[in-house]
């Protein structure tokens, strides 16, 4: 059966290749045929096969199994026509597609592991840039969807957890996907390239849903790439640097929480954040933040049990921790990335885990307190990590997962508002010292 489900896996993946190959020998002739030549377009595939980074229960209950599948993009090159593609040394950008067939079980009776598809931007920084290779380093952030799942299957008991007849990996259908790696290319005509990617890519649901153990993992793949108007160049414009160097951001956002597989309810989270940022280039910035965090899973209605279960039960204060963050920005246009970390100065709940600490036992725990295992579900420090989505004037969107280290909180979305202060060169006599968002605000 697992003979015959590669068979199948690398017909498609022949005949992928295939259509590019084919897609590729085309491309000269219409490209002369086009007079109205706009921009270049590169469609890719790239077969891969990976392994998996959790060695744990979850995975080594299954047996041997390894992740298989085919990153698929689109991408548009620079024309150095924007200014974010200035500041970011030319970079590319893709809508990619994924294809990823997660491993077969050893066992005929055990669990599905199925096959999962995500969707997702991406972002190409050039490191090597010759006439006969490119090295790139690739980042992307998207949604992701299995086909099997908790929820999917026959046996849903908690009790058969650990058992292999059971997939723990995911808890629901749709899902966060991260990836980022290097990309390797070389040209072999004007229109075709060979390329090889070496990188990792994770899928998780950020407890949306339980369970939520997710996926971690490295891949390598080779392939091709095929590219239409590949001659088409136009006069680089100079653009102007940022006219502004701080910034205040103010955001505010929301999510839901599943605590436990058996609860049949959600909690609300949420969070506010103010912080001050320092520009210091085009594309990066730094600064300090104040967060608040409301966790509505702080509970004794919950099957979980990292907490006591009080007979007083939790206030409102309880649920609320503050703390003080680093914060780092990296800009794409529009759209900012967003990496914070941060530790508690307010976190009331810490005093109340439901574990025989070795340190502290199952009294109160020191602000800056040491964990309990590398698995500990909770720490006295919090990483977030998002995008924002400039939409109107200052105002942005923002998607964003909190976590310490590599274990998931939440996620979370929001709105929020920037106000950038314009540099004392930039400053008019009589207008705004605050600067405003256009689509060409260069020209001003």
């Amino acid at each position: 059966m697992i003979l015959v489900v590669r068979n199948d896996f690398m017909k498609r993946i022949a005949l992928l290749l295939f259509i590019v190959t084919l897609f590729a020998g085309s491309l000269s002739a219409q490209t002369h045929e086009n007079e109205d030549k706009k921009s270049p377009i590169a469609i890719k595939a790239y077969p891969f096969r990976g392994m998996y980074l959790d060695k744990n229960t979850h995975y080594e209950k299954f047996g041997p199994i390894n992740p298989a599948g085919v990153h698929m993009g689109v991408e548009f090159p620079s024309l150095q026509q924007r200014p974010w593609q200035q500041y970011l040394g030319n970079s590319t950008v893709g809508i990619g597609l994924s294809w990823l067939d997660f491993g077969k079980p050893q066992g005929p009776d055990m669990a599905k592991l199925g096959m999962g598809f995500a969707v997702y931007p991406y972002i190409l920084l050039d490191a090597i840039d010759t006439d006969h290779f490119q090295m790139r380093f690739k980042v992307a952030g998207g949604l992701g969807a299995v086909t099997e799942h908790w929820y999917t299957q026959d046996d849903t008991d908690p009790d058969h957890y650990y058992e292999p007849t059971v997939n723990t990996i995911f808890g629901c259908t749709l899902n966060a996907y991260l990836n980022a790696g290097i990309n390797l290319n070389i040209p072999i005509t004007r229109y075709l390239a060979v390329g090889g990617e070496f990188g990792y890519f994770h899928m998780s649901n950020g407890r949306v849903c339980m369970p939520n153990i997710g996926m971690n993992a490295l891949y390598g793949s080779v392939g091709l790439t095929a590219t239409l108007n590949s001659d088409v160049e136009k006069e680089p414009v100079k653009f102007p640097d940022l006219p502004y160097a701080w910034s205040l951001n103010i955001t505010g956002a929301a999510g839901a929480h599943k605590a436990a597989i058996a609860d049949k309810h959600r909690f609300l989270i949420s969070s506010f954040h103010a912080g001050a940022v320092y520009h210091a280039n085009n594309w990066y910035g730094v600064g300090l933040g104040l967060d608040a965090f409301y966790n509505g899973a702080i509970d004794n209605n919950t099957d979980r049990s990292l907490y006591v279960k009080r007979p007083e039960g939790y206030s409102t204060l309880d649920k609320i921790r503050v703390g003080v963050s680093l914060n780092n920005e990296f800009k794409f246009g529009a759209v900012t990335a967003i990496v914070d970390w941060g530790v508690y100065l307010f976190n009331p709940s810490r005093h109340y885990y439901d574990c025989d600490h070795p340190i502290y036992g199952y009294g109160k725990r020191p602000l800056f307190y040491k964990n309990d295992g590398a698995g500990s579900d909770e720490a006295f420090h919090y990483i977030r990590f998002g995008m924002k989505c400039r939409v109107w004037d200052n105002i942005y969107l923002q998607a964003s997962a909190k976590t310490h280290l590599h274990i998931a909180e939440y996620i979370e979305f929001g709105i929020g508002y920037q106000i950038p202060f314009l540099k004392k060169q930039n400053r008019k006599e009589g207008k705004s010292a605050i600067f405003h968002y256009r689509r060409n605000w260069w020209k001003d």
